[in-house]
């Protein structure tokens, strides 16, 4: 579960959370570290080398929903994702798409991987990034994802941060 558990989307809140996002402190070094909220555990933030993460949206648990309502869940949850891309792509410009599934295969060969993939991946947050960068006058490189674990885990969107390129697991970060 993440802080934004129960929260309903609003694509005003997701874009005013990314651009503070991006104009805030970046780690320059440093272990990967996930952040919870001091009163409740609930996922807040990873942080690491370079990068930070954090949820903008959390959906319901998805545990005994099946066929047409899972696929209207789904949709749902692409479409607010899609929204924000949207008004994100307005502010800096068209959005390049990073696969994260070469993250999952170099993960299930044993391979190591960039930070930036393992800590995704240790947040179940497995979906695609829709990433812009270098930003405006910046060395910065933002990106937004939903997706989920499994299929009774809850959709998640997410925004990251990062000081250098975001690329693919396997394009050589």
């Amino acid at each position: 579960m993440s802080v934004r558990a129960g929260e309903p989307f609003d694509a005003g809140r997701a874009v005013a959370d990314v651009t503070a996002l991006a104009a805030g402190p970046v780690p320059v070094a440093g272990p990967t570290v996930g952040e919870g909220d001091p009163g409740t555990g609930e996922w807040r933030a990873t942080t690491g080398k370079g990068f930070r993460i954090v949820p903008l949206w959390e959906g319901d648990g998805l545990a005994g929903v099946y066929g047409s309502d899972w696929n209207d869940a789904e949709g749902a949850a692409q479409r607010q994702l899609e929204a924000l891309v949207a008004e994100l792509d307005v502010r800096w410009g068209a959005h390049r798409r990073v696969a994260m599934h070469p993250a999952l295969v170099w993960r299930q060969a044993g391979r190591p991987l960039p930070p930036l993939h393992a800590a995704l991946l240790g947040e179940d947050c497995y979906g695609d990034l829709r990433v812009w960068g270098p930003l405006p006058g910046r060395d910065r490189w933002v990106g937004v994802s939903v997706g989920h674990s499994d299929g009774d885990a809850p959709l998640v969107m997410v925004a990251l941060v990062s000081a250098s390129p975001v690329v693919e697991a396997d394009r050589g970060d």
